[in-house]
């Protein structure tokens, strides 16, 4: 565990630094894409015969890594609470409907609409996938990851508004994908399908269980921060409240994203407006931004590796494309026209449809869903669907959305 934490840190470090000095794109998208480049370039000197066995080193070390339970269980809970802390409460409230609106409704029409439009192309392609499956990459597919695009929104100048309902909708529908992947994925392990009664009952439990002990675990973090005054113990108790808090949630059979997010919520209001000094506010801070931006930059670099394990060919590669325009469109149609159609009475800017609906970011959440499906030829298909649409949005959306933000008239004033 310590050789692949360090071989980790010392590649995202370097690639970090390649970024900065030459490259200069955003670090998230621009470790990636070094990343990425130096595995396709691999893959072409593998089919030269002259990667020295570069390539297979590599794909050893990936499948001892375990992308999905690194993620799943290790990372996610430090992002999802540190993306949490520092979004208003205050501000988020006015647009509470919306964001539940987009998360919850939004993620489960686009996990419908994505899984149909896939089972109705797929055949015509020659890719063939159960319509379970379809499902799933639908469930795996729609929740979204603003955090590559967050920066790019500030520097385009976006609204804070526009910002706010981004970070909050990607927040809680995180969750929201992951109790319905979950669901639908325990319906392909039991063979049956479950009655309306018994999956609305296992989303309560997830989802709501997941809310209440987050505010649980919120309420006591926030009593123990407004006990005492001493920073490094209060950075402690916030890092033990989200690995605790986390492992905790998946003994008790709830959502921990969620549990973290709405954790998160509280430390980063209540907490630490009432319950820290200054300077405990001001190193809470600066940790939980230095491990967001450790792990998100260690997450992409993983991401741009992870193609040496997909498989691809002509059929699946035309597959990914119609993937990813059902994805948009999917998008456009549950997230886009409801905002475009209500966004005075929502109170956003104009052109704000078009921002949300480009700027709904698709990241490592979706990747680590897919490779953890049960193996098989159907796995195979979703994980290259996935990583198709992943690519795309991070590289192509990605880079792009600030130039949307600048046309659409959607600007700070």
């Amino acid at each position: 565990m310590l050789d692949i934490a360090a071989i980790c840190l010392v590649v995202t470090a370097l690639l970090s630094y390649l970024n900065h000095r030459f490259v200069r794109l955003p670090t998230t998208i621009g470790v990636m894409v070094i990343a990425l480049g130096f595995s396709l370039l691999i893959v072409a000197l593998s089919a030269a015969g002259l990667d020295h066995g570069l390539r297979r080193y590599e794909e050893s070390f990936l499948r001892t890594l375990d992308f999905s339970e690194v993620l799943m269980q290790g990372m996610l809970s430090f992002l999802l609470f540190a993306g949490a802390l520092h979004v208003d409460i205050a501000a988020l409230k006015q647009y509470r409907f919306t964001v539940a609106g987009l998360a919850l409704v939004g993620t489960l029409l686009s996990t419908v609409l994505v899984g149909l439009g896939m089972w109705l192309a797929l055949p015509f392609l020659g890719v063939p996938l159960p319509l379970l499956y379809c499902l799933l990459f639908g469930a795996l597919i729609s929740p979204t990851d603003p955090i590559a695009v967050m920066g790019i929104l500030k520097s385009a100048g976006a609204p804070k508004t526009l910002e706010l309902v981004i970070s909050g909708e990607s927040l809680f529908n995180d969750g929201v994908g992951v109790v319905l992947f979950s669901l639908l994925l325990g319906v392909l392990a039991s063979g049956g399908l479950p009655t309306a009664t018994e999956g609305f009952t296992l989303l309560a439990h997830e989802a709501g269980g997941g809310i209440v002990f987050g505010l649980a675990l919120g309420l006591i973090t926030v009593w123990l921060l407004k006990t005492i005054d001493q920073y490094q113990v209060e950075v402690l108790i916030t890092l033990a409240a989200v690995v605790g808090g986390y492992a905790l949630a998946a003994h008790l059979h709830v959502s921990g994203p969620l549990a973290m997010v709405v954790a998160g919520l509280m430390v980063g209001n209540g907490g630490r407006a009432r319950a820290m000094s200054d300077t405990t506010r001001r190193y809470v801070d600066m940790f939980w931004e230095l491990i967001d931006e450790i792990l998100n930059a260690v997450l992409f670099v993983l991401i741009g590796m992870e193609v040496l394990v997909i498989s691809f060919s002509a059929p699946l590669l035309l597959a990914g494309a119609v993937a990813i325009l059902v994805a948009l469109l999917a998008r456009w149609l549950t997230v886009g026209l409801p905002v475009r159609a209500g966004a005075r009475w929502l109170q956003l800017p104009p052109g704000s449809a078009r921002v949300l609906v480009w700027g709904g970011l698709r990241g490592g959440i979706s990747v680590a869903l897919a490779l953890s499906l049960p193996g098989g030829p159907e796995r195979d298909v979703v994980l290259t669907l996935t990583y198709c649409v992943v690519v795309f949005s991070i590289l192509v959306q990605g880079l792009s959305i600030g130039r949307v933000v600048r046309t659409t008239g959607a600007r700070a004033e």
